[in-house]
């Protein structure tokens, strides 16, 4: 049987996607001549990408728009990312405590895989092109025994699974917002996520 787990979402809360996404978006309304504002999109992060570009296209365009975003994505999105604060020692902390590190993404998989072979960040299991409560499923699959997210869709993720949901503040909802979502714990980054990973399973600090 598999050792239990920590579930992490992927952007704004292990990786700060931001500069690479701007990017593949300003190439996305070079290659169709639909303009889309990246920083705008970029203070968003989160909900499907579907979500941000019926925004900017319309209706019987969207789809078409995703795929020429995904396309250019390996291009431009990968090498600007970097880790956040503290990504190494929460996920050196999980490992520590005899737990599996899983990531549950909105974004597609193999996107995803390309951003943590990039920063380095190797994880036991990841699903991807899942959002809110659809992140439950996985989340319970792999035995996750709490989640941490950015966003407050992330801690609705962890209700439905029913495990504690663990927020830092590094995304685009504030502390207060993910408070207000329902987080058992509400952190500025993930340097304080190790001590608070023992409080969480009952460790001696």
């Amino acid at each position: 049987m598999s050792a239990p787990a920590i579930g992490f979402d992927l952007d704004m809360t292990l990786i700060d996607s931001r500069p690479g996404i701007a990017a593949t978006f300003r190439a996305l309304t070079g290659a169709t001549g639909v303009y889309v504002d990246a920083d705008e999109a970029v203070s968003r992060l989160g909900p499907p990408l579907h979500h941000e570009i019926a925004r900017w296209f319309p209706a019987d365009e969207v789809d078409a728009a995703v795929d020429t975003y995904r396309a250019l994505y390996p291009t431009y999105a990968i090498a600007p990312t970097l880790p956040l604060p503290g990504v190494a020692a929460a996920l050196a902390a999980v490992r520590a405590h005899g737990r599996r590190v899983v990531v549950v993404t909105a974004k597609l998989g193999r996107l995803a895989a390309l951003h943590l072979d990039h920063v380095g960040l190797a994880v036991d299991e990841l699903a991807g092109d899942v959002f809110a409560e659809e992140k439950a499923a996985a989340l319970t699959r792999f035995g996750a025994e709490l989640y941490v997210g950015d966003h407050v869709a992330d801690m609705a993720a962890a209700r439905a699974a029913g495990v504690p949901g663990v927020a830092v503040a590094t995304g685009p909802c504030t502390a207060d917002e993910l408070a207000a979502a329902g987080a058992a714990m509400v952190l500025a980054d993930l340097t304080r996520f190790p001590a608070a990973l023992r409080r969480l399973l009952g460790l001696a600090l």
